[in-house]
């Protein structure tokens, strides 16, 4: 009698609904919520049946560490592998996180909703990755070499180095996450990626003068 296969990978034209599945599961996570997401919309969502989400993953909490392995963290490993490239100088640090951050958010715009709703609300599914995995990649680093820039006189003396990492990634973050809002509001086409990347740069490089 053959044994039952265990969630995986399968052979032969799988690979596509595993990556379909995926997909349809960071947009449902982003837009419903974890929690709320449904295994059934997912796998509809995805064009498949619910049970290849059993076949593939085995159960939720599987999907969603897949997630986290495969579309999440790759992404903050590629923005923090631009930082440790950086050097030391605190407006090189700057200039590519900011750009960083705004290329991800803009390939990837699930990303904006999903760190609202699963790491800064109160229940987040994914605020632990925040304080496990991905603070020491990113904003433990930033605040080391801000700290250290400031020591020798390169940054501005009235910053706190940890508050500026709060206020980088507050800066980048929450006006794409805010988007739909305020470009409704404008109604400008010039106030694209680009213009938002140099307004964010013009207003925290000034205020980083030593």
């Amino acid at each position: 009698m053959s044994r039952p296969r265990s969630p995986g990978r399968p052979s032969g034209d799988s690979p596509p609904q595993r990556e379909r599945l995926l997909d349809a599961a960071v947009q449902a996570f982003a837009h419903t919520g974890i929690q709320a997401a449904s295994l059934r919309g997912i796998a509809e969502h995805a064009g498949v049946t619910p049970a290849l989400v059993n076949y593939y993953f085995g159960n939720k909490a599987r999907l969603v560490e897949a997630m986290i392995e495969e579309r999440f963290m790759p992404l903050i490993r590629g923005v923090a592998e631009r930082l440790q490239q950086a050097g030391d100088d605190p407006h090189e640090l700057v200039q590519r996180f900011v750009r960083g951050m705004s290329e991800m958010v803009v390939q990837h715009p699930w990303i904006p909703p999903l760190w609202v709703r699963e790491i800064l609300c109160e229940g987040g599914a994914l605020r632990e990755q925040l304080t496990s995995r991905i603070a020491p990649l990113i904003p433990l680093l930033l605040a080391q070499r801000f700290a250290a820039a400031q020591a020798r006189g390169g940054l501005n003396p009235a910053l706190d180095p940890r508050l500026l990492v709060v206020s980088l990634i507050g800066l980048t973050m929450l006006p794409y996450a805010a988007a739909p809002l305020w470009r409704g509001i404008f109604a400008n086409p010039q106030l694209g990626d680009e213009a938002l990347i140099s307004h964010t740069l013009a207003l925290l490089e000034h205020g980083m003068e030593a």
